[in-house]
């Protein structure tokens, strides 16, 4: 009980399951949340990873309720965690033309986003009333510029940097600490299908290795790796006649229901 706690959603997969080997290799204890606790399960296990050190939270992070209810059970379980990082998401193309797609934003809106605040809030006031902690924002490189096709993610993740910058504001002087990480291209399950090239694509692992320590040196902002930084930079300032001419018929995400 006396090993610092990290909680992250988005634990049977992906970044989140990296993040969870990485902060388990260096003796933490572990809260893991996601809607499939059975393969969560089944990981700790795998990990020679008992009860004393992870606790399971099967929630749909989409769902402020279950959201909130799973950091709350954790606070009562496990104590207040040091770290908590949101790494729950989605990406799923979307054309706006499409009545469906519009359902696409909205759930990826609640999940990326609104589910964001949802997983920090249980945590906000008891980390500013101890003067400690850690509070992880998950954006993506994509929140820099609008994506033909990829509206629903890059609007999410251009929220996600702006309300963990609001965020970082309103917990200023508390110690409390928030963290954007900024990922790249990484070799996920939400990455495998993208029909086009992925520069500088990463591995998971890699990943949560630079991940950890951006963590515990409380940066503020973070790109990973540091090559997609200058990538956004430049982004950034392309004239839109420029950047529209550079993805003209370039491959977009899979919509759902289409392979995604």
């Amino acid at each position: 009980m006396t090993a610092p706690l990290v909680f992250i959603t988005g634990a049977s997969s992906g970044i989140g399951q990296a993040l969870a080997a990485r902060f388990a290799h260096d003796g933490w204890r572990l809260a893991l949340v996601a809607r499939r606790a059975a393969e969560m399960q089944a990981w700790a296990t795998a990990q020679g990873l008992g009860p004393e050190r992870v606790g399971i939270y099967g929630a749909d992070v989409s769902n402020i309720a279950t959201a909130v209810q799973a950091g709350q059970e954790c606070i009562a379980r496990q104590g207040l965690p040091d770290v908590v990082i949101a790494a729950a998401g989605v990406s799923i193309g979307m054309d706006t033309a499409e009545r469906d797609d519009l359902d696409v934003m909205h759930d990826t809106l609640a999940l990326n986003l609104t589910g964001t605040a949802a997983t920090f809030h249980p945590f906000v006031k008891a980390m500013r009333e101890r003067g400690s902690g850690r509070l992880v924002g998950i954006g993506s490189v994509a929140w820099v510029r609008g994506l033909p096709g990829h509206g629903a993610y890059c609007a999410s993740k251009s929220g996600v940097v702006a309300y963990c910058e609001s965020l970082r504001g309103e917990c200023r002087g508390s110690g409390v600490r928030v963290v954007t990480l900024v990922p790249g291209w990484i070799a996920t399950p939400l990455t495998a299908k993208n029909p086009y090239r992925m520069p500088f694509l990463m591995a998971p692992e890699a990943f949560a290795d630079r991940a950890f320590a951006a963590i515990l040196a409380g940066s503020s902002y973070r790109v990973i790796p540091w090559q997609m930084g200058l990538v956004a930079k430049l982004l950034r300032v392309l004239p839109n006649a420029l950047f529209d001419r550079l993805l003209a018929g370039k491959g977009r995400k899979p919509r759902r229901g289409a392979g995604a």
